[in-house]
């Protein structure tokens, strides 16, 4: 199939960020990748991608940030490849990007743009890929690439790639601070294989031990009464009253309470220090919790309301970190959002 349309049709998709609400690094496996759970979590800050289709062939990316590549190893460049691939369809596929989100600070933002890219490009071909088919090209373009095709609060497994639609948690107000430290996720794996080999020789219990630790967290994490009480909050959990009588503050304290964290912060912390304090900064202005998001550099609490969000957030800029308030975007409002253009 060629494009032939004569008035070139350009489309805006709003991009959204990402959360990890906690992180869990397994054993590595066969393939080099670790295996891994997270809960994914999806919040109003985003770019918008705009996806142009004219008569003729190639992908052309255009964006205002000098650190986002402009070539084949684009994530947007290689969602554009793909879905003419699977369309079976040629041409000229102009794509720009309006970076909002910081560049490589665990927020998803690539991820996300390619999913833009995907969804943008469909409707200006006016074609409709299976959800399987999108699934299966957003895999293959990086492990947290397909929560952006369900939106809302999101378990993530296997390398992050295989996805599934949690109940989604109440609206939560956030802080979200990313400072100006490059974080290399491959490297803070292999800090990670370095830290668990050495507890293993310490403790004598070798990788069988990891992966019972593992799972013993994971089943705490997604224990069904965290998440049955996210769809109705408005009593207290675990016979605990939620600060304020807020709701999203029950199914949070649970989850507090099963130990979720984001193990990445016990490598990349030691080598990063001032990440560290950021994370103290966040609950000495009243963050109910706060965590490393992915592998960095990023940083986000969570608050009782929006004002208390919005003032220590303009606390915490006043004093130089890159701070923002924002909210967590439940799924029906990130597709009422990305639909809407």
């Amino acid at each position: 199939m060629s494009y032939t349309r004569l008035v070139p049709m350009s489309i805006a998709i709003r991009s959204f960020a990402k959360l990890n609400l906690g992180l869990k690094i397994g054993p590595a496996r066969a393939d080099g990748f670790h295996q891994l759970r997270t809960i994914y979590q999806t919040i109003v800050l985003h770019d918008v991608v705009r996806v142009e289709v004219q008569s003729g062939s190639g992908i052309e990316i255009r964006c205002n940030h000098p650190r986002v590549p402009l070539d084949e190893s684009n994530t947007c460049y290689q969602a554009a490849g793909r879905v003419l691939k699977a369309a079976k369809a040629s041409a000229k596929v102009i794509i720009e990007i309006e970076k909002r989100l910081p560049v490589q600070g665990g927020l998803g933002a690539g991820s996300s743009n390619a999913v833009a890219t995907m969804l943008g490009l469909e409707r200006a071909l006016e074609i409709n890929l299976s959800a399987t088919e999108k699934l299966r090209i957003a895999a293959a373009i990086g492990s947290d690439v397909p929560l952006f095709l369900i939106g809302g609060t999101v378990l993530g497994m296997g390398r992050g790639e295989e996805v599934y639609p949690l109940p989604d948690l109440p609206c939560m107000h956030l802080v979200v601070v990313t400072p100006p430290i490059a974080v290399s996720t491959p490297k803070a794996f292999a800090q990670w294989d370095s830290l668990v080999a050495g507890e293993a020789a310490l403790t004598g219990a070798g990788a069988a031990g990891t992966i019972d630790k593992f799972g013993q967290a994971l089943d705490a994490w997604l224990s069904e009464g965290v998440f049955s009480r996210a769809v109705s909050a408005s009593e207290p959990a675990s016979g605990v009253p939620a600060v304020g009588g807020d709701r999203a503050e029950t199914p949070l304290l649970d989850l507090v309470r099963a130990g979720i964290e984001n193990d990445f912060e016990r490598v990349v912390f030691p080598e990063y220090p001032d990440l560290r304090e950021v994370k103290r900064v966040l609950q000495r202005e009243g963050a109910r919790y706060a965590s490393l998001s992915g592998s960095g550099s990023t940083l986000y609490g969570v608050f009782g309301t929006g004002e208390e969000a919005q003032a220590a957030a303009t606390r915490m800029s006043a004093v130089g970190h890159a701070a923002v308030a924002t909210t967590t975007l439940t799924r029906e409002e990130y597709w009422q959002a990305v639909t809407s253009g």
